[in-house]
């Protein structure tokens, strides 16, 4: 038995070794403790309800039972953190000498509310809680009692991010966070993780000076975060209240999705080639307290184009609005690849009428210009350019600069409004172009080849390329040179009357054609063509339908060359149908219709000079022979007049 009661007694002791420094923490001294210091830095109250009692494990200290922190007095939304419980971590050896310091904080399955008013002001801004004179004082917040921890973390946390001027709201939940302090004056970490928008998010971060830090000041702070497939990393000065920062940014924003999901907004639907799957950014970066950003000596990879330059980005007003001055080399957007003869055949089936999205204009206003040294859009490469890129409401206007295309230049004004469904508009001189690409790439037609200078100014509305180029209106004119077109030999009909010279492998070759047009409702339409070719000279009328692809265009030639001489019939040449497919017709209706009213004309004539001649009349030049004999008419009956009045006159002397 007595091995027993030594076994007993050895537990007791082993007991009481375990529970005396539970016997020691003044749990509710503790809890007070922490509450104070708190409210020192940070000038919030924190109240703890319930119980507050001892704990052993997993560390030795006080836990409490629910607790919250006052909001900013501005806000309506409740306390800025509320909370299930706490665990405060205590120093055992200055338990043991009778003294309590904190080491180690831990609050379980918090609920925080962030803020940002209609002034900017964050509730997170410890600042705006002072002793009133703006001068540090006991109770100013951040300027507390120094303290350290070893260890301050939340665990099964939620959040609301709720932006008053922008009206915006973004939650997270599973919430992780872990911070050290080890020296107050010293450096701090922080790191945690987060699901929001249906995306993990994790940060962490070195403060380099943890006391003017909490203070508002600007202290040396690197930052890594990712979410998604984005990361980014920041080796600067930054300050959290206001929040500021200067330095060093790379970000790698290859998860759009993940990013504006942050935001909890869909991402805008941006072209291929201006950030549809990626954009990374590397540069110095400045963030003031007012909101503003800006981008010195930057690279920006718009899904693989580089831009180097300055960018601006004010986020005071209604919209955002970024200004930039940006260079290039190589710029390809929408895929690239010009278009082919092969996808140009391909295109002549129709418009499409895939509704075309420019909600992405809408997401900020902007003013960039661009230099680069090539620009492919898919239907067209340029050569260099210089353009100003205008965004305003909604509204982006393309002012062409330099603009180095299919073999010419081209100036003036492009315009994509998307205010109120979707416009387009331009007003543009292209000189020397080379045709063949141009129309190529612009209309799916490849037959037309040659040099010209056109000027058009025109608007689309519709919210596909079909209802676009359906509601065309515009007008403009154009001189083309040395070219040709394929499909048909138009001398060649008008030499033979034979409209077989028309098909596969043959052309006309021309050397000037000009003239001018008008357009509306997708329908163009030119009355005074000219066009000289070898052996032919010819005007034209008719209409082009540029929404429906389709040709109504009569060439009338004013002189034809055949065996040499100028002579044979001037038989006008009818071009009708779908651009893919025309077809060519002799009009010799209206050539037999002409010469019937031209005899008719010369029979009139002959019978008129007949009845002139036995009436005695001599019609004056534009008068009709029914005028000659008014006239004549008229003049007998004046000198009958005249005769009679004499006499009267004469007799009565």
């Amino acid at each position: 038995m007595r091995w027993i009661t030594r076994v007993a007694m050895a537990v007791v002791v082993f007991a009481l070794i375990l529970a005396g420094p539970g016997f020691l923490i003044p749990a509710e001294k503790v809890a007070a403790l922490a509450a104070r210091e708190f409210s020192s830095i940070t000038g919030r109250e924190l109240v703890i309800s319930g119980s507050v009692r001892p704990s052993f494990y997993p560390v030795l200290g006080v836990k409490t039972g629910p607790v919250s922190v006052a909001n900013a007095d501005w806000s309506a939304e409740g306390p800025l953190l509320q909370a299930a419980s706490m665990e405060i971590a205590v120093d055992m050896t200055a338990l043991m000498a009778g003294n309590v310091r904190i080491t180690g904080l831990q609050v379980t399955d918090p609920v925080i509310v962030l803020e940002r008013n209609e002034a900017g002001l964050g509730n997170w801004d410890f600042r705006a809680v002072s002793n009133g004179g703006g001068t540090a004082g006991p109770d100013t917040p951040g300027q507390g009692t120094p303290f350290t921890l070893d260890k301050a973390s939340i665990s099964g946390g939620s959040l609301r991010y709720i932006d008053h001027a922008a009206g915006t709201t973004v939650k997270m939940d599973r919430i992780e966070v872990n911070a050290r302090v080890p020296d107050f004056n010293g450096a701090a970490t922080v790191s945690g993780s987060a699901r929001t928008g249906g995306q993990d998010v994790a940060l962490s971060a070195t403060i380099a000076q943890f006391a003017p830090f909490i203070a508002g000041r600007l202290v040396p702070v690197t930052i890594s975060a990712q979410a998604g497939a984005a990361d980014l990393g920041f080796d600067g000065q930054m300050s959290l209240a206001p929040l500021a920062a200067t330095g060093a940014l790379s970000a790698d924003l290859g998860d759009m999705a993940a990013l504006f999901g942050l935001a909890g907004v869909k991402p805008p639907g941006l072209p291929q080639g201006l950030g549809a799957r990626s954009v990374s950014v590397k540069g110095d970066v400045t963030l003031t307290p007012e909101g503003s950003a800006h981008l010195r000596g930057g690279a920006i990879t718009l899904d693989g184009n580089v831009l180097s330059g300055d960018v601006d980005l004010l986020t005071a007003g209604d919209r955002p609005k970024l200004s930039a001055k940006l260079v290039a080399v190589d710029v390809v957007i929408g895929g690239g690849s010009a278009v082919g003869v092969g996808e140009a055949a391909a295109a002549t089936a129709g418009w499409s009428t895939d509704a075309i999205d420019v909600s992405g204009l809408a997401a900020m206003d902007a003013a960039v210009a661009l230099s680069a040294s090539s620009l492919d859009l898919g239907i067209a490469k340029t050569g260099p350019l210089k353009v100003l890129v205008t965004v305003d409401r909604a509204r982006a206007v393309f002012d062409l600069r330099t603009l180095a295309v299919y073999g010419g230049a081209v100036t003036g004004q492009f315009v994509v409004n998307g205010r109120k469904g979707l416009s387009v508009g331009g007003d543009l001189q292209f000189a020397g172009i080379a045709l063949q690409p141009m129309i190529s790439g612009l209309t799916g037609y490849d037959r037309v080849t040659g040099t010209g200078d056109v000027a058009v100014k025109f608007l689309g509305v519709g919210n596909s390329e079909a209802a676009l180029m359906q509601g065309l209106s515009g007008s403009g004119t154009l001189s083309l040179t040395n070219g040709e077109v394929a499909g048909v030999d138009v001398p060649g009909i008008l030499r033979t009357l034979d409209t077989s010279y028309a098909g596969e492998g043959t052309k006309t070759v021309y050397d000037a054609v000009t003239g001018s047009f008008v357009i509306a409702g997708g329908v163009l339409r030119n009355d005074d063509l000219v066009l000289a070719a070898p052996g032919l000279t010819a005007t034209g009328n008719g209409t082009i339908g540029i929404g429906a692809r389709d040709l109504n265009y009569r060439l009338r030639p004013t002189a034809v060359v055949k065996g040499g001489n100028e002579g044979g019939i001037a038989v006008p040449l009818l071009i009708t149908g779908p651009w893919a497919a025309p077809k060519f017709r002799l009009d010799l209706e209206t050539v037999a219709k002409e010469k019937l009213d031209a005899e008719a004309a010369k029979l009139k004539g002959k019978a008129e000079a007949a009845v002139a001649e036995k009436l005695g009349l001599q019609p004056l030049e534009g008068e009709s022979l029914e005028d000659a004999g008014r006239r004549k008419l008229n003049d007998a009956i004046d000198d009958e007049a005249a005769r009679a009045l004499e006499k009267l006159l004469g007799g009565g002397n």
